[in-house]
Formats: structure tokens, C-alpha cells, sequence
């Protein structure tokens, strides 16, 4: 059964001004998670060279953030630290989440499953999370 929905929008422009302006270290480490920043090639004090498609992943996975605390009900008045939800690929390359913390025991204790889809184009982000209830079909 599906616990929840979300989605959400970022702007490719904000997250490059975000990573790369005087503060773009530390919100790199406030909002990602470790294995986002190495995926994107920064460094623990945020220091690396983003491409224009390394910018774009960062945004998506903003997104995917905001699209869980969305799918989640709570927003961050829950118990979450957004680089405690990170938005990871698999080897096959599709996106997944990885949560770590109070994230990954809030998901754990409600038996939920996140499922995740990225998609950046035309200067936008965006990402969608659904919330599954494990033992229960999503579509039947």
C-alpha cells in the first residue's frame, strides 16, 4: 500500500550557485550525503570541479530530498537531516535511496520501502519518491 507521494522541482542555476559560491563547502556538507559528494567528485571540504552534468545530478539529488520529506508527510520538522537522505545510483544507473541515521530508522521503523526516479532538463531537476508499505503491493 502506498504510504506516500512527492515530488519536487530545483533549479540547475541555484544548485550551481549553491555549490560554488564562498559557502558552497559548507552546504555541500550540510545537505549531502558522503557518497553524493564523492559521486559528484567534492572533496570532504567540498572542493572539486563540477561539470555542467555534475551540477545537474546535484540538483536532482536536492530534489530527490525534498521530494522524500514531501512523500514523507513531515517535512524537516520530522526527525531528518538531509544528508542523512541521500540520493544514490545503482550499478545499472538507476537512482535509489540511501538514508543513514534518524532517517534510516524513521523509514525502518514504519516498514517502508522508497522508491525514487530523477529527470533534469531545460535547466530543471526533478524528482519523485513514493513510499511503499513493505509486504503490500504498490499496484495490484
Amino acid at each position: 500500500m502506498i504510504f506516500g507521494i512527492g515530488c519536487d522541482l530545483c533549479a540547475v542555476a541555484r544548485m550551481e550557485k549553491s555549490l560554488t559560491g564562498p559557502h558552497g563547502a559548507a552546504f555541500a556538507r550540510r545537505v549531502l550525503g558522503p557518497e553524493e559528494r564523492a559521486a559528484l567528485g567534492l572533496s570532504e571540504e567540498g572542493q572539486g570541479t563540477l561539470s555542467a552534468h555534475r551540477i545537474a545530478s546535484a540538483a536532482a539529488d536536492f530534489a530527490a530530498k525534498e521530494a522524500f520529506l514531501k512523500a514523507a508527510g513531515t517535512g524537516l520538522a520530522g526527525p531528518f537531516s538531509l544528508a542523512e537522505i541521500q540520493a544514490v545510483r545503482l550499478p545499472s544507473g538507476a537512482p535509489a535511496y540511501r538514508f543513514s541515521g534518524r532517517t534510516a530508522e524513521w523509514v525502518a521503523q514504519r516498514q517502508l520501502t522508497a522508491h525514487l526516479t530523477l529527470s533534469h532538463d531545460g535547466g530543471m531537476a526533478m524528482a519523485v519518491c513514493l513510499l511503499e508499505e513493505n509486504g503490500t503491493p504498490c499496484i495490484r
